[in-house]
């Protein structure tokens, strides 16, 4: 795509109503159920669809807005109750809330909505089940207007879970119109259309161009948003999305390249246009190997993956300081029960020879190193040096670079023997993460294939834990454990960095790193 093209349709921008963003990549599908789903497409799903309840909103010290994930508010449903002992959660719907066909909303929607989520197997069903939401027998229509969730025992991840992506409510009636016998729950017709009642509806969605949303004008979940319509266009080169904010040519870039966003910060006031960055909590970079593939298999081959890792040339050359170093931690990690917290390694090549040595491979061995090129801007550079890395203690490596559409789809394939990837979880407890990234029931993002039955006790005993004191002693030992076994090698904590316009006001930083366009104006 040219520069000029990249622009061209962009006239309306200049008026208040209409907001232009730039990413590197878009939406995959319009389904956050759908099949390898990437979390490009969560700025769909976040926006067309309603969700039961939402997170509370922050201020943080720098005047960014933030979700706060201590606050559950209602969103569809106007209010909620707990039941005394904790397992039972009822919902009251709004009785005003309409699709965008204008079909009512009711609790029968909501059931159908959950009992695909639990039904459809991969991501979603994953997701659900984090909070206990397993079976469609869990969730209870009580009438037209009032819908209930009952768990199986406490779960204190149970009603957050209820806030994420997933839960997302679907238009039952409409989507049963386009379902089929063998496609029961609509998938294929769900991954390019729109079935949903939130506050943005879908006017066009061309994949690898751009995806268009208009305001649905009778939402009333929330205060109607003041951007009528956004356009989310897709340019893959760094460079243009660059030249296009500093033309004023487009409103807002997101996700956006480490160099570009240091330099514009070390401006301040002088640059073009500004940066708001804000770590991405309970997220990590990491090099991942799957630990059921040899010689991935043998914990000294990655321990020592581990101290061959260039730490200091990424957190400068790849990434230009905008992230939080996750090596170098003490020797006796973890001291405490947080995460993300430094792992204990370095860089010591002498160290990552020995160890290779010991493992039974002085001569070092080939592999491949698997990338997201939809990352490429941090990614490539990391695997440069990583490879450059490797080749010092004998390790010959190819990188395979998997275009961004494809690579949920073929990390869960667990056969790239090494990768770079990262893994954010929504929901920010240490075990939350733990039970996506390192869990043996094996999830998307546990790249690693790893298996450890022990950490999985400690993993599923903390989730459930409500003494204080016990549940720390659980995240240590896990910890503990991903430290000494290190299946990933942790690189950094990300920084999301959004540049927008001066006049852009609203922004507000959300766990699943996509923007709300409902909170967003232009002055």
């Amino acid at each position: 795509m040219s520069l000029l093209g990249a622009a061209a349709p962009a006239e309306a921008q200049g008026r208040k109503d209409t907001l232009l963003v730039l990413v590197e990549n878009g939406p995959n599908s319009m389904d956050i159920h759908g099949v390898g789903t990437s979390f490009r497409s969560y700025v769909a799903a976040w926006n067309m669809y309603d969700r039961l309840v939402s997170f509370g909103i922050k201020t943080l010290p720098d005047g960014t807005q933030m979700y706060d994930y201590s606050k559950i508010v209602p969103e569809l449903a106007e209010s909620y109750t707990v039941s005394p002992d904790g397992k039972s959660f009822t919902f009251k719907i709004r009785r005003n809330a309409k699709f965008h066909d204008g079909e009512p909303v009711t609790a029968h929607d909501v059931k159908w909505s959950y009992d695909r989520a639990v039904s459809v197997g991969g991501f979603p069903t994953f997701q659900m089940a984090a909070g206990s939401l397993t079976k469609p027998e869990q969730f209870v229509v009580v009438d037209d207007y009032t819908f209930r969730v009952d768990l199986p025992k406490r779960d204190k991840l149970a009603l957050p879970d209820m806030a994420v992506v997933v839960p997302a409510i679907y238009n039952s009636k409409l989507a049963k119109k386009n379902a089929t016998e063998k496609d029961p729950w609509a998938m294929d017709w769900m991954k390019t259309n729109g079935a949903g009642g939130g506050a943005y509806k879908l006017e066009k969605w061309v994949p690898g161009q751009e995806t268009v949303l208009v305001r649905n004008d009778d939402w009333k979940n929330g205060p109607l948003p003041k951007i009528q319509r956004v356009i989310l266009r897709e340019v893959p080169q760094a460079g243009n999305r660059r030249a296009l904010m500093e033309r004023g040519d487009a409103d807002i870039s997101v996700d956006m390249p480490q160099k570009d966003s240091a330099e514009l910060i070390a401006l301040g006031d002088a640059g073009k246009y500004k940066v708001v960055g804000v770590p991405v909590e309970n997220s990590l970079k990491y090099v991942g190997m799957v630990s059921t593939m040899k010689p991935f298999d043998n914990p000294k081959v990655r321990q020592a993956i581990a101290y061959a890792t260039p730490f200091e040339q990424i957190y400068k050359t790849a990434i230009y300081g905008r992230g939080i170093p996750m090596s170098g931690g003490p020797a006796d990690a973890p001291k405490d029960a947080v995460w993300p917290q430094p792992f204990p390694y370095k860089t010591d090549l002498v160290k990552a020879k020995q160890l290779l040595t010991e493992a039974g491979y002085p001569d070092g061995f080939e592999t491949t190193i698997s990338i997201d090129l939809g990352d490429a801007t941090a990614s490539e550079p990391e695997a440069v040096l990583l490879q450059q890395s490797l080749a010092q203690i004998g390790i010959k490596t190819t990188i395979e670079k998997i275009p961004g559409a494809n690579f949920r789809n073929a990390m869960l394939q667990k056969n790239r023997p090494l990768h770079i990837a990262s893994f954010g979880g929504w929901l920010n407890f240490p075990d939350y993460f733990f039970f996506w990234g390192y869990h043996g029931q094996n999830a998307v993002f546990n790249t690693m294939s790893y298996q450890n039955k022990a950490m999985d006790a400690l993993i599923d005993a903390s989730r459930y834990e409500e003494d204080p004191a016990k549940y720390a002693e659980q995240v240590k030992g896990f910890i503990k454990m991903a430290i000494d076994e290190v299946p990933r090698v942790p690189m950094y904590q990300q920084i999301l960095d959004v540049g927008m316009q001066k006049n852009i006001k609203g922004y507000t930083y959300w766990f699943h790193r996509q923007l709300d366009f409902r909170q967003l104006e232009k002055l």
